[in-house]
């Protein structure tokens, strides 16, 4: 009786686990839920936002005074008896010392400092869209991959028909055994297609996981279906959109206004800083009954640009030609980027055109030659080879339009990168 249960309850919990674990398959991978995860798990964009925070901190040291000196002095202390009753210039000094950057020196320093955290924050910001795009990329690769297995399995199925459609010719006499061999060949060739593509599928799971920082042999569910949208763009609007969104850009502009902050500043060294110092001494009175009063002192150090045409002027030279070289490399990178985004651009409407063409024309014609020529074969109208050929053909356009819907969707990822913000049908 306990075997029976056994054996009844046994299948019944394993296809209930089957079924649990078939649900949690069938929910979608959604993009946006990687993309929220991906922002914030890499270990990589967390990095870049503590140097973010760490340079912050750095603004207000950068505008801070130097520490004051304090000291303790004894002055004139006589060897023979170190008594201070001795000598009239015996005395206990306190003494305060504070050095102060010539005017509008601190001010720019503060200004360096804060530049370059701005620089931070946009190299951070560059490396977030940069995460984002990395992930779409990854993520319409699985599409691909999931639609191409989707289509090599339908396919499969169909040369499975073909196969049985050729035995049943042949066991009746009517079709010849190389049509069941062709069909059993081009069946084989699609089962090492999937192999193939489980393989592909598992090698950009482990790249996705890197971006989420993930374990890299975490498996992820299938993607939505992706509709096509076409995009209408304006070159002009996208690179005015580029130049005032992309955080690239913002980090080499305040690189260069970093440099002009830097030239002020090796300007203002030619102005002498200074020190003041305030001392207290403290006087016991004398043995003989006299002194005893106590003695304050004051005073200013200045430092001498003396040197000037060795020093100042160099750093000023020297500042110069750094924001010099800063503005044109700004415009090497500025030019670089709005060729890549016309090479985007030109590739995005090309991939519009043709799926618009497999998508209104070659697709749907080459699936009805296929119906025909099925038709044709069981009426002995058409040769199994040329049947076999139609189906390949109406194959391998499906995998073809699906590649290009995948590129199309990365060539849109790809700009939205370049302009630093995503673009919505409308624009």
């Amino acid at each position: 009786m306990r075997k029976r249960v056994v054996s009844w309850v046994l299948p019944v919990l394993l296809l209930s686990i089957g079924f649990a674990f078939g649900q949690e398959n069938n929910k979608p991978l959604i993009l946006d839920d990687l993309i929220e995860e991906g922002l914030a798990n890499n270990p990589q964009l967390q990095s870049f936002y503590t140097k973010t925070q760490a340079d912050l901190a750095k603004v207000p040291q950068a505008g801070s005074l130097p520490d004051p000196l304090v000291s303790l002095n004894l002055l004139n202390l006589p060897l023979d008896n170190f008594v201070f009753d001795q000598e009239p210039m015996t005395g206990k000094q306190v003494a305060v010392k504070q050095k102060f950057p010539f005017p509008g020196k601190l001010g720019l320093k503060e200004n360096i400092a804060r530049k370059g955290a701005d620089v931070s924050d946009a190299n951070w910001q560059e490396l977030r869209i940069q995460l984002v795009r990395n992930i779409k990329l990854s993520y319409y690769d699985l599409y691909y991959v999931d639609e191409a297995i989707s289509t090599t399995e339908k396919n499969r199925d169909l040369l499975v028909e073909f196969v049985k459609i050729a035995e049943q010719k042949y066991a009746v006499g009517s079709g010849i055994q190389q049509d069941v061999l062709k069909a059993q060949v081009e069946l084989s060739k699609m089962i090492d297609r999937l192999i193939k593509l489980e393989q592909n599928r598992e090698s950009i799971e482990a790249r996705l996981n890197a971006l989420l920082n993930r374990k890299a042999s975490q498996p992820f569910a299938k993607t939505r279906k992706i509709a096509y949208n076409e995009l209408k763009l304006v070159q002009d609007d996208l690179e005015a959109l580029t130049t005032g969104n992309r955080p690239l850009f913002k980090a080499w502009i305040s690189r260069i206004e970093q440099s002009e902050e830097r030239i002020a500043l090796a300007k203002k060294q030619y102005m002498p800083d200074f020190s003041i110092f305030a001392a207290y001494t403290q006087r016991d009175e004398l043995q003989t009954g006299l002194g005893g009063a106590d003695f304050f002192s004051a005073g200013i150090t200045l430092e001498v640009p003396l040197y000037f045409w060795r020093k100042q002027r160099k750093r000023v030279e020297e500042t110069q030609l750094l924001r010099q070289s800063v503005e044109q490399r700004y415009m090497d990178i500025k030019s670089q980027t709005f060729s890549k985004l016309d090479d985007a651009i030109t590739e995005l409407y090309k991939n519009n055109k043709r799926l618009e063409l497999y998508k209104t024309s070659i697709v749907p014609q080459a699936s009805q030659s296929l119906q025909s020529a099925m038709i044709g074969y069981q009426t002995d109208k058409v040769d199994f080879l040329t049947l076999v050929d139609n189906q390949i053909t109406l194959f391998n356009l499906e995998l073809e339009y699906s590649r290009i819907l995948s590129d199309y969707n990365k060539d849109i990822a790809d700009i939205e990168y370049l302009t630093g913000g995503e673009l919505s049908q409308k624009e």
